[in-house]
């Protein structure tokens, strides 16, 4: 996992390298990137890759690279003034803390636009790039992680339901956790059904990954977040916690991971799928009580 993530940064390291136009943008880009995080989405990518047997390339982790460029721009504009309103990120100032708004403003910019150039520009088949940069915009934008966004904006001091806020969670969170599921599997050239079942074993994860943050928004602290804890209480959002209770809360997590699991053991059996590498990462999303 350590090497991986090494080669992911030195992806995005190398093409924020080029010939800068403005290196107080890239500055301020690089900031984010090089803020760490988990690097979740483009590790499954990969690990998926690899459990379909195919060897990890350049042009594979230029395409984590580009996932994890989209997942850090929206974590800039996210702790905005106009958005959640954060101090810090990933247990340091948050962009617009460290520069200023409209600095942090373009960097999420930035951050949304490249994945796309450095998608076009990966030693990929063609048909293979247009149907990923297809998928990463419809995971991204407004059919997805940017439409749940505005819901969730919508959805702040209103009294939700769990159909309202599972349709937030399921756009806002779990397009873009299900994209390296369904790109690992248009690379690896697998058939419909396939897919389709790669889809919803990310959507699945994606669930789980929803309500895993909701839960350790209300019992973790600063030091285990690196971010503020029980925003979403101060800004009286409706989250899986809040309506359902921990407990309750805890088996959507579990139930939701067993399900992609017997989803990976089904294609173990159908496309010669080795699950190991995504099973250990499956279960550092488990929250033991």
């Amino acid at each position: 996992m350590d090497k991986k993530i090494k080669k992911i940064d030195r992806a995005l390291q190398a093409y924020y390298a080029q010939q800068a136009v403005s290196k107080d943008l890239i500055e301020a880009v690089l900031y984010s990137i090089h803020a760490g995080g988990k690097r979740i989405r483009p590790l499954l990518f990969l690990e998926l890759l690899q459990g379909f047997g195919l060897s990890l390339t350049e042009a594979h982790y230029q395409v984590a690279a580009s996932l994890e460029m989209i997942h850090t721009g929206s974590l800039i504009h996210d702790d905005l003034p106009a958005m959640d309103n954060d101090d810090y990120r990933r247990g340091q100032l948050t962009n617009h803390k460290k520069f200023d708004e409209a600095t942090a403003i373009l960097a999420g910019d930035s951050l949304f636009l490249d994945p796309f150039g450095l998608l076009a520009k990966a030693d990929l088949k063609a048909d293979i790039k247009v149907r990923l940069i297809a998928e990463l915009s419809d995971a991204a934008g407004t059919y997805g992680m940017v439409g749940g966004q505005m819901l969730d904006i919508k959805g702040e001091h209103v009294q939700l339901d769990l159909a309202d806020l599972a349709k937030i969670h399921a756009n806002k969170t779990g397009k873009l956790l299900t994209f390296p599921f369904v790109a690992a599997g248009i690379i690896a050239e697998l058939p419909e059904k396939a897919l389709a079942q790669l889809r919803q074993a990310g959507e699945l994860v994606g669930l789980a990954f929803q309500v895993r943050d909701d839960i350790l928004d209300v019992t973790a602290d600063f030091a285990q977040l690196g971010k503020t804890p029980q925003k979403d209480l101060s800004a009286e959002k409706s989250t899986y916690p809040s309506l359902l209770g921990l407990d309750k809360s805890y088996d959507i997590l579990e139930d939701s991971l067993n399900q992609a699991q017997a989803i990976f053991q089904k294609l173990a059996l159908e496309e010669q799928f080795n699950a190991k590498g995504i099973e250990t990462i499956i279960e550092r999303l488990r929250l033991h009580v």
